[in-house]
């Protein structure tokens, strides 16, 4: 997994000037390295796993055609990490003025030795975690993901999103309290 660095020693410093230069290949190394991350970006804002593939690929689309704009390929992290957030928070807002349709059926098991009746029991507790997580507000939801699903440092998390390291500290705190409250007797 790319996690952030700083950027004087973020490595794909070339390949963001091969890609500005329009080098499709080097486009294609930056996707397979940070799709993950962008993933978890976007995740983080809209808490929707179903419509999380559909935007990060609108942000990949967005790179290709918006990377000439980026004057510093230094920054291109933080500059990646607002284009996917943004384009999350735009796909929250479409998504509100529609509604939401959701799927009866669990998800199958690829795994043949467990029984049925575990598997759906294990597609509940997953979508009740899900669901908690989807419910914090995104304050809280988006440096939650980044630290416990992407497995960020607090630095790292503080560097791409803007603010100070106790910051994330307090939205960790509380987004753990929530979840907790959320999942009490539940899971």
């Amino acid at each position: 997994m790319t996690m952030p660095a700083t950027a004087e020693f973020d490595p794909e410093v070339s390949i963001v000037e091969a890609v500005r230069d329009g080098d499709r290949r080097a486009f294609e190394d930056l996707v397979r390295g940070n799709d993950r991350w962008v993933h978890g970006v976007v995740f983080g804002v809209l808490g929707d796993p179903d419509s999380t593939d559909d935007v990060v690929q609108q942000v990949w689309a967005s790179v290709w055609s918006r990377i000439p704009e980026l004057r510093d390929a230094r920054a291109w992290r933080v500059w990646l990490y607002r284009l996917a957030r943004n384009a999350a928070i735009d796909a929250q807002r479409d998504r509100r003025r529609r509604p939401r349709v959701q799927s009866p059926v669990p998800e199958a098991s690829t795994d043949s030795s467990m029984t049925p009746a575990y598997a759906l029991s294990r597609t509940e507790r997953h979508e009740l975690v899900l669901e908690a997580i989807r419910n914090l507000p995104a304050l809280y939801r988006e440096p939650f993901v980044l630290r416990h699903v992407q497995d960020w440092s607090y630095r790292q998390i503080a560097e791409v999103m803007g603010i100070p390291v106790d910051t994330v500290e307090t939205r960790l705190v509380r987004a753990r309290r929530h979840l907790r409250a959320a999942l009490d007797g539940k899971v």
